[in-house]
């Protein structure tokens, strides 16, 4: 364990100041020791992995339905999962949630140089440039994609890799260029799949241009691409469901019907939710 370092000046925060976190360190504690609980004390940090990542998802869910009580109790159960595994490791003298916290106090304080230190930043694009070019020099230089989890979800991952580039410089300085190279990577990828002779190689090349210039158009907007996706996943199987139910109690058969007749009854479908 390593000694605590001295915390930055700031505002005292709000409510009780973090005694709900204590207690749930002293009860994490309570539950791995002796006379605890026994499924508990049997973890280890691999059988916990999948829980991590399901209760980041269900934090997801609740922050896409804008619901502050679901949203509460899920990061409840997040918090859970990190008071866990620093438990866990406290239990093997690695390190404990001291160590976690004064980590990420640290890390915070140094890439916000804006903030703890004297330099000037234009607005909230140019704080994330910063972060990953003093990320950069922290870690030296290495790969790009070097320490982006594997697991990351594509366009979730290629947001990050283009923040990381743009911490060196490597940037769209206007969305006007960034929707240019979206255009142009459209454009490509009708020329490639015109006729119908690409090969599945050369179209999936083409589509990958396309998503990857959509990601960074998201970027010069302040859009995260993968929370704007998943969103819109949400939106088309709610309107795909009214529609289907509409259609099932006029008697329509969907596949039967062209185009145009699909689109149509899609935005029907669209309109009548946006009514609601």
């Amino acid at each position: 364990m390593t000694e605590r370092g001295p915390v930055a000046p700031g505002p005292v925060p709000s409510g009780r100041g973090g005694e709900g976190l204590l207690d749930l360190v002293r009860v994490m504690a309570r539950l791995r020791g002796p006379g605890g609980c026994p499924w508990d004390a049997q973890q280890t940090h691999r059988s916990l992995a999948r829980h991590l990542l399901e209760e980041a998802h269900e934090v997801l869910e609740a922050i896409d339905a804008d619901d502050p009580d679901r949203l509460r109790e899920e990061l409840g159960d997040l918090l859970l999962q990190v008071a866990f595994h620093a438990q866990m490791a406290a239990d093997a003298g690695a390190f404990d949630v001291d160590d976690v916290a004064d980590g990420i106090v640290a890390k915070l304080i140094r890439r916000h140089p804006h903030v703890f230190g004297d330099v000037e930043v234009s607005g909230a694009d140019e704080v994330l440039v910063n972060w990953e070019r003093i990320k950069a020099e922290e870690k030296g230089e290495k790969p790009l994609e070097d320490d982006i989890p594997a697991t990351l979800p594509a366009l979730a991952r290629a947001a990050k890799v283009q923040r990381r580039a743009a911490g060196w410089g490597f940037d769209w300085r206007t969305t006007e260029g960034a929707l240019g190279k979206l255009r142009e990577e459209v454009e490509e990828l009708e020329r490639a799949v015109a006729g119908g002779e690409a090969t599945a190689e050369e179209a999936e090349a083409e589509l990958g241009d396309v998503l990857f210039a959509a990601a960074a158009v998201g970027r010069r907007l302040g859009v995260d691409p993968e929370s704007a996706l998943r969103r819109t996943v949400s939106r088309f199987a709610e309107r795909y469901e009214a529609m289907l139910a509409r259609a099932r109690d006029e008697g329509v058969d969907l596949s039967a019907l062209s185009e145009e007749e699909l689109l149509a009854r899609f935005r029907e479908a669209r309109e009548a939710r946006e009514e609601h």
